[in-house]
């Protein structure tokens, strides 16, 4: 007696679960410029190392002797892989079944995808193209099942005494979400329409990625929108990349699938699988005593021209190891993850192109999230300081401003990791102090200027009577700002021991190299868990 027809209906449940939703559906897919979820994997992991769990999870259709003729599979796939030899979570919904709304039996999995990235302690990756639960299933169909039993928010039918929803002991579903971003890499990339559940999912990240023509991210979908607003948009209009590559809902936007892969990747190169473990240290194949003849002349002397923040980072950091995140939103803030001396940092610097390198309230939540993902996977923090202060004006105090500039202050103020901060050139008002971390190892360029408010405010608040009555205001106003800017020199600040050292802008990446090395015997004290929080 042997279990050979077991055997085979688990072989037929694998071999139908793989197709999908059909070659018709997938034939869609493609024809909309979108992979599969299962394309997808493939494309993201290194070859043959995806390993499946519950590939036989789904609905099964059998005739009256119980003998499968047929099998819906569950609409979320999960397994394990490995990504440059290291292990991960992957998994995503299946669009190509009843457009990712979730079967009972994919929203269990998407559910587990958190629990089991936990337990197992290594990143989590999803790859998300979905909309989330259904108010009384598609069109009849079981899409939109709780982990209790029936649809979310439908009732059961008449005359049953089936469950409807979670019981009132269910832990709550995004307990799982909170904890996995305190204890494990958290990526997640929009590669087609993501509404509802997996659209919260998405955000919930420590980076999100969207591709730009295939993708929208919504809360809800136009027909939702219009029937409870009258707005008649389309998914583009309402959740397209112009939308949310600006506003701070997605991290960055990709030009398509393979490079929306590509970029999660290259974001966990940075991290450890969890925050029991350091960050891999890589061979840096870059000199630590590099010196660079342009960073001498790269600030301007005079005060009010810009310069390019980002080229000054490529002269100072391992070359090609700068990965920026959020370039799209809070644009006086530039942040992202490198590497000195092959030890990944988080890089946090102000851009004088836009709003002369203000604090705006996008700007400050770009720098609580860059914190608080350092903090919570032990990475070195090295930010480049030319900071005006806080935004000012009539749409930065509706923007919220100093509320999110202040709890930007504040994080910085509780950070525990190590932390250097390089003065370029400006550094004032209360913003600034978003700029140092508790025990900052600071170092100033010659063209530091420091202060209560850049001299141009201040002489208007402190001179505006002498201006007014001088007989060429404007000469007067000019005359009083080069006589404060040079009184803001770093030379008092120097021989006052207010900095480290006061150095000549070529020694920047020497210096941070060789703190780097004083410093990397402390990051093993800082493993486990934080109890600082990561708020998406």
């Amino acid at each position: 007696m042997s279990w050979k027809k077991e055997a085979d209906e688990i072989a037929r449940r694998r071999a139908l679960a793989q197709e999908q939703g059909g070659a018709e559906a997938v034939a869609r897919q493609h024809a909309k410029g979108r992979l599969t979820i299962r394309e997808r994997i493939a494309v993201f992991l290194d070859a043959d190392t995806f390993r499946e769990q519950g590939p036989a999870a789904g609905v099964s259709e059998r005739d009256g002797e119980g003998n499968l003729t047929g099998f819906t599979p569950a609409n979320f796939v999960l397994g394990t892989g490995k990504v440059e030899g290291r292990p991960c979570v992957v998994g995503g919904e299946d669009f190509t079944l009843q457009g990712g709304s979730p079967n009972a039996a994919g929203l269990r999995k998407s559910i587990y995808a958190e629990e089991l990235a936990c337990r197992l302690k290594i990143p989590l990756v999803r790859l998300h193209e979905g909309g989330g639960g259904s108010v009384a299933g598609a069109k009849g169909k079981d899409t939109g099942k709780s982990a209790g039993g029936a649809p979310d928010g439908a009732a059961a039918p008449s005359g049953t005494t089936a469950p409807v929803g979670d019981p009132v002991y269910a832990p709550p579903r995004f307990a799982s979400v909170a904890r996995a971003l305190g204890l494990v890499p958290v990526v997640a990339a929009a590669l087609g329409p993501v509404a509802g559940l997996p659209a919260s999912r998405l955000v919930a990240s420590h980076f999100s990625v969207m591709t730009r023509t295939t993708a929208q991210v919504l809360t809800a979908g136009p027909k939702v929108v219009e029937r409870a607003l009258g707005e008649s948009l389309s998914k583009e209009e309402l959740g397209g990349a112009d939308i949310h590559g600006g506003n701070g809902v997605i991290d960055n936007v990709a030009g398509d699938e393979q490079d929306a892969l590509a970029q999660m990747r290259r974001f966990l190169s940075y991290l450890p699988p969890n925050v029991w473990e350091l960050a891999p240290v890589s061979e840096a194949g870059d000199d630590p005593g590099r010196r660079e003849e342009a960073l001498l002349e790269i600030v301007p002397r005079e005060r009010r021209r810009i310069f390019d923040m980002r080229a000054l980072l490529g002269h100072v950091v391992d070359r090609g190891s700068f990965f920026e995140t959020g370039r799209g939103f809070g644009r006086g803030l530039i942040v992202g993850l490198a590497r000195l001396n092959g030890q990944p940092v988080g890089i946090m610097a102000n851009d004088c192109r836009y709003y002369a390198g203000a604090m705006t309230a996008l700007a400050a939540q770009k720098a609580r999230r860059l914190m608080e993902l350092c903090q919570i996977f032990h990475l070195p923090i090295v930010n480049f300081v030319d900071e005006p202060g806080f935004m000012i004006g009539l749409q930065a105090e509706k923007d919220a401003t100093i509320r999110h500039g202040t709890a930007a202050v504040l994080t910085a103020a509780t950070c525990t990791v190590p932390w250097a901060s390089v003065i370029v050139r400006k550094v004032f008002g209360v913003a600034g102090a978003a700029h140092f971390g508790p025990d900052a190892y600071v170092l100033a360029w010659p063209s530091a200027e420091t202060g209560a408010l850049p001299v141009e405010g201040g002489v208007a608040v402190a001179y505006g009577r002498d201006i007014a009555e001088a007989a060429n205001p404007e000469e007067k106003r000019r005359e009083l700002e080069e006589m404060l800017a040079a009184r803001q020199s770093p030379l008092p600040r120097a021989d006052s021991f207010s900095f480290h050292d006061l150095i000549d802008p070529r020694e920047t990446r020497p210096a941070l190299c060789n703190w780097i090395e004083l410093i990397a015997p402390l990051l093993p004290r800082l493993l486990g868990p934080t109890t600082f929080p990561y708020r998406p």
